[in-house]
């Protein structure tokens, strides 16, 4: 698997994707805290549901402009489990420590021991689903291809709110009238430019190739399917990078599932990402994923 690894942003709030500090931690009851990693960063932590194993899993990956945020920010429905499905929190290095493509490398090395170990815990790593919100979703949607390249297709992918495209961000903003409340991406002082370790502005084709929207212009291969929600209120992330997401998977392969919806009035996450519709339809999306 070393090939794996070499291919190798659910929410922070928008005060943690600042930069500041998340407000509250949430730990799971009966939660297993697995190192997949040598980093203090590179945890993850296992959620087995009631029930008969093998079970198969739905991996969430935390947001936070990638220089902040921790998996225990991230709730776990109870009705993920009452459906017999293990959930995995995913922790990996932040910015300020570690520059791209660490983030990523973090998430495929622990799908990787999940692949490696999922039997001996009571799991199914044939059956994965990914769901990331704002930075997390960049980098479930950037693991989900990263399986595909290898053949080992997730189930399912669950895109919240997420930036898909540096290299358009402003661009797209721009195009909705709108000024970002973290402020531009293409400067160098940008979470996003932090990240990369070169302002988005002037490596723009860099930017735009290393994140999923430039490597699904490079994909043919059959894809998985994939719920994508994004409030058309969302003050830092436009809702055109997810427009931008389904109509590059499409194009990367016209037979695939996409479930594209804008949640009306929402804005970065909060409450309505937590209630109906948004979440009975992820958790419909999940479970016949996983079937």
């Amino acid at each position: 698997m070393p090939g794996l690894i070499r291919r190798t942003l659910m929410i922070g709030g928008a005060a943690a994707a600042a930069g500041g500090l998340a407000l509250w931690r949430w730990r799971a009851p009966g939660a297993k805290d697995i190192a997949y990693g040598n980093d203090p960063r590179q945890v993850m932590d296992l959620t087995l549901p009631r029930g008969t194993s093998p079970a198969p899993i739905l991996v969430m990956v935390h947001g936070g402009a990638f220089r902040v945020g921790d998996k225990s920010d991230l709730a776990i429905w109870p009705e993920i489990l009452d459906a017999g499905i293990a959930v995995v929190r995913v922790n990996y290095r932040l910015s300020g420590t570690a520059k791209w493509p660490a983030q990523g490398e973090d998430v495929l090395a622990a799908i990787v021991h999940l692949q490696r170990e999922g039997a001996e815990l009571g799991l199914d790593p044939s059956r994965i689903v990914l769901l990331g919100q704002s930075a997390g979703a960049f980098l479930a949607v950037g693991t989900a291809l990263s399986l595909v390249e290898v053949g080992l297709r997730p189930r399912g992918v669950v895109s919240l709110f997420g930036p898909m495209d540096f290299s358009t961000m402003d661009q797209d903003m721009k195009t909705l009238g709108r000024t970002p409340q973290m402020g531009w991406t293409d400067p160098a002082d940008s979470a996003e430019s932090q990240l990369l370790g070169y302002a988005v502005g002037d490596r723009r084709a860099e930017a735009r190739a290393m994140g999923p929207i430039g490597r699904l212009s490079q994909l043919k291969e059959p894809l998985p399917p994939i719920l994508i929600r994004h409030g058309d209120a969302d003050p830092l992330i436009a809702d055109l990078q997810a427009k931008r997401l389904r109509e590059a998977w499409l194009a990367a392969d016209p037979t695939a599932r996409v479930d594209y919806k804008l949640v009306p009035g929402a804005g970065h996450g909060g409450e309505a990402f937590e209630t109906d519709p948004v979440r009975t339809e992820v958790l419909a999306f999940v479970r016949a994923a996983v079937a």
